[in-house]
């Protein structure tokens, strides 16, 4: 039984700062991990598939055409995980770019390539790496990739060695402590220079994962990218209130000691996740606007949720919520908006970046206002019954 990781104190590092030389043609405008697909861009996918973890921040490492990621994504909140995007001033390499996170005081983190989708679960990344060791690779099989960066590894006892044929490969998704700094050096490249040296010496672990892994930093993949992306992540959702749903309603929770979670909400959140259906929380926060407590109170309270459910494997996709309130006693959140049910706009936030099939996907709640809202969306919607496990086994099979 695998002991899940405590990513509170893991950062997770996107590495975007390169130039995509080969296909650089197709790219437009945009940099590698910008381009669109179904009409979101390639990170916002990366995104969708890690944010679930309770990261202490996502930190992206970005260089060419840095200003669209600082635009798009510095200092926002994604699922209460805080993103930083970092410039990096001149060319160090993929390597020589991890020194710059000695600037935010990083310690162990996750690191992955901005131009690679590889779905696997962190928790058994992590846990694989043993004491002795800096790091950890995930590995995946060998699919034909053109590139020639780690393509042919062997694992022996969970170690990596270098051969001149294998059929393992590189996933681009990497476990480091916090000693890896000791080694890195500018205009050093992670896959040519780093690597090689740690693997050398007996220090990097490997684990073989065989989820969906996708790499667009060539024409052939890139091209194939939309549609592979489409069918894998385009799943039916559950949007649920929160209060009233999923806890019990006592007015203005904000503190872990008042939570209480309604009867069979942690047996049927796994079933939905079991089925292989998206989970999103849609929420009222009018306490916030209220000078109950305050947003970032709010944000420290949903984080301790989260760590509290990542503990058995239960994750929320996104957390939506409203602090507005046309009677807010604090100013900057005293207006009406389509954010706060009965308007729809937390749940249309969510369908602009997922890939969600309508049709099959639900919404709970306890009042009219959560009624509305799905209407307005077109969801089907149902009101909540008193064991939140029987309701969505009736539901959902």
């Amino acid at each position: 039984m695998i002991k899940n990781k405590d990513f509170k104190n893991i950062d997770l590092v996107i590495l975007a700062g390169g130039k995509g030389k080969r296909i650089k043609h197709l790219l437009g405008k945009y940099p590698k991990p910008m381009i669109k697909f179904n009409s979101k861009h390639f990170i916002q996918y990366i995104f969708n598939s890690t944010s679930k973890y309770n990261f202490k921040r996502i930190i992206i490492l970005c260089g060419y055409r840095y200003k669209f990621f600082f635009r798009k994504y510095h200092n926002k909140i994604i699922n209460f995980n805080k993103i930083i995007c970092l410039k990096e001033k001149k060319l160090l390499g993929t390597a020589g770019a991890l020194n710059s996170l000695n600037k935010l005081n990083v310690k162990d983190f996750i690191l992955m390539n901005g131009d690679t989708i590889f779905d696997i679960d962190l928790n058994q990344l992590t846990s694989n790496l043993k004491k002795d060791k800096i790091g950890i690779v995930a590995l995946t099989k060998n699919i034909n990739q053109k590139s020639k960066k780690l393509n042919n590894l062997i694992l022996k006892k969970n170690i990596i060695y270098i051969q001149k044929k294998s059929k393992l490969m590189n996933g681009g998704i990497y476990y480091f402590k916090k000693s890896i700094f000791r080694y890195i050096k500018n205009n050093y490249s992670l896959e040519n220079d780093l690597l090689p040296k740690l693997i050398r010496k007996r220090k990097i672990n490997g684990k073989i994962f065989s989820d969906f892994f996708i790499d667009i930093g060539s024409k052939y993949y890139l091209k194939k990218g939309e549609r592979k992306i489409k069918i894998k992540f385009k799943k039916p959702a559950v949007f649920l209130d929160r209060d009233g749903v999923i806890n019990h309603d006592i007015g203005y929770l904000h503190k872990e000691k008042d939570l209480r979670f309604r009867p069979g909400v942690l047996k049927g959140l796994k079933h939905l996740i079991k089925k292989n259906y998206y989970i999103f929380i849609v929420t009222n926060q009018a306490g916030i606007a209220k000078g109950i407590y305050t947003e970032d109170e709010f944000i420290k309270f949903h984080r301790k949720i989260k760590t509290k459910l990542e503990k058995v494997n239960i994750f929320f996709n996104d957390v939506q919520y409203s602090p507005y309130h046309p009677k807010a006693l604090i100013k900057k959140y005293k207006k009406k908006s389509l954010m706060r049910k009965p308007g729809n706009k937390m749940i249309e936030n969510i369908k602009s970046n997922w890939d969600l099939d309508f049709k099959k996907s639900i919404m709970i709640g306890d009042k009219f206002t959560d009624m509305l809202a799905a209407k307005k969306s077109k969801i089907k919607f149902f009101f909540a019954k008193p064991n939140f496990y029987k309701q969505i086994k009736s539901i959902v099979g």
